[in-house]
């Protein structure tokens, strides 16, 4: 079953705005040279989510050349290994035997090098979300005093890449810090309150010390998403836009396709963040949100970006309690969908219920899960006079059914014909393309291309915790 994460969830403390999408399929990257800096301190924290396992992919790195670098690289083994090379040589090497693997949940990763320590072992400290990393498959220390690679002058210091411009990653960053010359205690960049004394929360790291070559990225501006907040040398975009721009972060965790989630076909593409479901004439897939909901309302929207012959595949809702897998969703009893000729599905059964849709339009869906029924919509349009705003009379829903809290529904869009090719793009509130409008749900979240029914919410973890 996806995960319901509650990152921060009702917390009114420090929230962190936005975060960057990076889609490795563009070669993305954000980086600059850095000048001559310090020798034997430095300190980098950044919180991510991963969108795809099982390939290797920097987090950060300064790169002089293929013999001298210092990274931060999730391996291909899902494993974090933090490495130090000065002439082909390891300085550091640091390996995790904890691997990440959860596409639905927010880390933070800090690693703070001081060479001149006299312990071996606190040359080079890894922290994930607040606890020390102590546990390593691999583990080589810096001497004492060596000089890290993080300072050298010319090198190209970066986000989402390897400098030989590859290893890139699939996913987000939020509230990236690189510290040049100092060793910053782990609480410099969050902490456990009170409230939630088991729940690893960002700060405000905007008084930190940054030094020489130093910056500190909270992506807030679409259109310079390289921009320094700290006021140092803003960093370079490439193959990154201003839609790479999200409201997923690690304080409101937005839900999006889940590749873990594996259905009987399963041969598409995932890409944008887990946002875009690409299937070719050969294939089939069907991809589920991360994010479940047993009561509440919520919205989100599809996009059907492209769209080969036509066929029943469709986008809907469906149960996880009591699907089965072996199929699209709505082929099963507990699975709600909107085909594209306008017929609606359920148990494999088509049945007449709205317009007919093909690429370019929007797909609005509502489920109302306190009253249990399911409203779609076509640029903006409720189909057959449908009422999402109507609660216990359940006007004109497409489907409905009798309430239980033993249900999770969960979003999901499909493609369910070989032979006909289909490209989605899903839209939780963090958008994965242009909005020529912006439209926040009820409680302020989100980005839609159309009104948000009266009552009813974006998926995400702010939300969750207080109408879930």
């Amino acid at each position: 079953m996806p995960t319901i994460l509650g990152a921060n969830t009702l917390s009114t403390g420090y929230n962190v705005a936005n975060s960057c999408r990076f889609n490795a399929a563009d070669s993305p990257k954000i980086s600059k040279t850095i000048s001559d800096g310090h020798d034997t301190n430095a300190t980098f924290s950044c919180w991510f989510k991963r969108s795809k396992n099982g390939e290797a992919q920097t987090l950060f790195e300064v790169y002089e050349d293929s013999s001298n670098f210092f990274r931060v690289r999730l391996e291909a083994d899902d494993l974090l290994q933090v490495r130090d090379m000065e002439s082909g040589a390891n300085q550091t090497r640091l390996k995790t035997t904890q691997v990440f693997r959860d596409v639905s949940a927010w880390y933070n990763v800090v690693v703070i090098v001081d060479t001149t320590d006299g312990t071996a072992g606190d040359r080079c400290k890894i922290f994930i979300n607040g606890t020390r990393v102590t546990s390593f498959g691999t583990q080589v220390n810096y001497d004492q005093n060596d000089v890290i690679q993080a300072g050298v002058n010319g090198s190209s210091a970066m986000l989402g890449a390897a400098g030989a411009n590859n290893n890139y990653l699939d996913g987000y960053i939020a509230e990236a810090v690189f510290l040049d010359g100092t060793s910053q205690a782990v609480t410099g960049f969050g902490e456990f309150d009170e409230d939630s004394p088991t729940i690893w929360k960002p700060i405000d790291v905007s008084g930190l010390t940054f030094g020489t070559n130093g910056f500190y990225l909270d992506f807030e501006d679409s259109s310079n998403l390289g921009n320094d907040k700290n006021g140092g040398t803003d960093l370079t975009e490439a193959n990154i836009a201003s839609t790479d721009q999200s409201t997923d972060t690690c304080t409101n965790n937005y839900a999006t396709l889940n590749p873990l989630d594996v259905y009987a076909s399963k041969t598409g593409t995932l890409s944008e963040g887990n946002l875009k479901l690409t299937v070719t004439a050969s294939n089939l897939h069907t991809a589920v949100g991360t994010i479940a909901a047993s009561n509440g309302k919520w919205y989100f929207e599809v996009e059907l970006d492209a769209i080969s012959g036509s066929n029943n595949s469709n986008v809907g809702i469906s149960d996880l309690a009591r699907d089965d897998k072996s199929n699209m969703p709505s082929k099963n009893a507990w699975g709600y969908g909107y085909n594209p000729d306008g017929t609606k599905q359920n148990s494999g059964s088509d049945s007449s219920y709205g317009n007919s849709y093909t690429a370019g339009d929007i797909l609005g869906v509502a489920m109302d899960l306190d009253n249990g029924a399911v409203y779609f919509s076509k640029n903006g349009t409720f189909q057959a006079s449908g009422d999402p705003t109507s609660g216990s009379s359940k006007t004109n829903a497409a489907f409905t059914w009798t309430p239980d809290a033993s249900m999770n529904w969960v979003p999901y869009v499909a493609d369910n014909t070989s032979g006909v090719a289909f490209t989605w793009l899903v839209n939780f509130g963090n958008p994965p393309f242009s909005i020529s409008s912006g439209n926040s749900d009820a409680n302020g979240y989100g980005n839609f291309e159309y009104s948000v029914p009266s009552g009813y919410y974006a998926l995400n973890s702010k939300n969750l915790a207080e109408f879930g």
